[in-house]
């Protein structure tokens, strides 16, 4: 609709979905949107999409002919039992912001700053150093059964290899958890 109305509010609605529950949430959110758009007063929405690791973040931007048709939006009953069905899916509820006016700016949530290089140099020697210790002990028994595997080229390819895998898939993403808040840039 490229009518404007003098009256015109903004409705701001932002979400960060638990992780592994985006395509639930994208499916609520489809059927949210199709409920406001019925509503008396509603102009639009716009969906914005952002990603953080583990986490999905919806910013959803609803427009309203005036203030009172927004609020009764919001206290719906109908938007009630909607939010009520996603409110598990979220990590941080249903966070609400209006604004008067017919345009709306709006800085999206700033990213994560990443941890000091040195933090992340002391997990990555504190994982990858067992690893080089343990791989090739691991591996021997096998460079004894098959000999040309024991060429040195070879066996250091597969050694790297094995450990290039479990550094990736398996151990930094325990170690990042486990020392998720000493890697945080605030904590020296």
């Amino acid at each position: 609709m490229s009518e404007t109305h003098p009256e015109t509010v903004t409705l701001v609605v932002r979400h960060q979905v638990r992780p592994h529950h985006a395509p639930r949430y994208e499916t609520w959110l489809r059927r949210i949107i199709t409920t406001a758009s019925q509503c008396p007063g509603h102009l639009g929405v716009d969906v914005i999409r952002g990603w953080r690791p583990d986490v999905a973040q919806f910013t959803c931007v609803l427009r309203f002919t005036s203030l009172e048709q927004l609020q009764n939006w919001i206290r719906s009953e109908q938007r009630r039992q909607l939010v009520a069905e996603v409110v598990p899916l979220l990590c941080d509820g249903d966070q609400l912001e209006i604004a008067q006016g017919k345009d709306f700016w709006f800085v999206p949530e700033p990213v994560q700053t990443p941890p000091p290089r040195w933090k992340q140099s002391c997990i990555t020697f504190l994982v990858i150093l067992p690893l080089s210790l343990l791989m090739p002990l691991l591996w021997r028994p096998l460079f004894q059964l098959i000999p040309w595997l024991s060429n040195s080229l070879l066996s250091d390819a597969l050694i790297t290899l094995s450990i290039v895998l479990l550094v990736v898939y398996l151990f930094m993403p325990m170690a990042t958890r486990a020392f998720a808040g000493w890697l945080r840039p605030h904590n020296r």
